[in-house]
């Protein structure tokens, strides 16, 4: 009996970003998996987790795009959602269940308004425990599914801005008046949307947890300009079609500060040699670009010479 013709493979699709909205339900590894296969190589990662329940911005590296992923994990990011003030969940989101119920009808704008307030800004922020937060090893988050007690210490995050956008009342099945809040959030990294949502609810004494989360931008990638997952499956049928990627000058200089480069200032950096900085003392990464208008590295510009973060051109290229 004949074996079935194996399936062509995706040829490798090049190097560079491609920003997807994340639909609900998958896992940020999901996605990645997924794209594996579209863009033809095991060489795909992502600049920051998405919860499953979350939709919206996930910026994916495919081949040499994946030296950018730490750089762009640092970024702001932009977020909608909508906090439910009157019940509180395990997990502080709407996949935990629900452990305590507080009629919240009560609770009026202006209380709203100074929690909110109260929460912008620099602020010492609990992660929730079942973040994706390392814990001696282990994932905080597993550590609660198997039974233990998690405490994370508070750390630092910056809210550049939190606002409401609207506010509706609703019962929920057990007869409890909640009230839902859409909205709008700029944060810095690692400030985690649901404990926001949970320290809201707790400064207005009825408890909260979100019910729905979409990031909509990090740093200079927008979910208006985000491929549908679905659709790039589906053109991934046709092994010819070319699959959409931003080119690693644009992926750099869309969240990083930009240095241009002479020609023999660009081949001194592809030979892994230093060159003066730009702006000694700057400490962001800095996207370094040749006159050919390639990415050559990721600089350090902190002291008097360079150094690399990382080098993506090719010697003499």
């Amino acid at each position: 009996m004949s074996r079935p013709a194996s399936r062509p493979r995706r040829p490798f699709a090049g190097d560079g970003l491609v920003v997807l909205d994340k639909p609900a339900g998958w896992t940020s590894h999901d996605v990645v998996a997924r794209c594996r296969g579209l863009y033809g190589t095991r060489k795909v990662g992502h600049a920051g987790t998405l919860d499953p329940m979350a939709t919206g911005v996930l910026v994916i590296g495919v081949g040499r795009g994946t030296k950018l992923l730490t750089f762009l994990v640092g970024c702001d990011k932009e977020y909608t959602a909508t906090i439910r003030l009157g019940q509180r969940t395990v997990t502080d989101d709407a996949e935990g269940e629900v452990t305590a119920s507080v009629d919240a009808a009560a609770v009026t704008d202006d209380a709203v308004a100074q929690g909110v307030a109260a929460l912008t800004g620099d602020i010492e922020q609990v992660p929730s425990s079942v973040s994706a937060i390392k814990v001696d090893g282990e994932r905080s988050y597993a550590r609660v599914r198997s039974g233990e007690q998690v405490d994370l210490p508070a750390r630092p995050v910056t809210v550049s801005e939190l606002v409401v956008l609207d506010r509706r009342a609703a019962t929920v099945d057990d007869g409890t008046a909640v009230v839902d809040l859409d909205v709008r959030a700029v944060v810095s990294s690692g400030t985690y949307i649901r404990a926001l949502a949970r320290d809201l609810g707790e400064a207005l004494g009825v408890g909260g947890h979100l019910t729905a989360l979409t990031r909509t931008r990090v740093g200079g990638y927008h979910l208006d300009d985000a491929e549908d997952l679905a659709e790039l499956t589906a053109r991934a049928e046709d092994l010819e079609a070319s699959m959409p990627l931003v080119p690693l000058a644009d992926a750099a200089a869309a969240s990083l500060a930009v240095r241009r480069l002479d020609e023999a200032q660009a081949r001194a950096l592809g030979y892994g040699q230093r060159i003066d900085s730009e702006q000694p003392g700057r400490t962001e990464p800095v996207a370094a670009i040749g006159p050919d208008g390639t990415l050559v590295a990721v600089l350090d510009e902190s002291g008097a010479r360079v150094r690399a973060h990382v080098v993506l051109a090719p010697a003499g290229s």
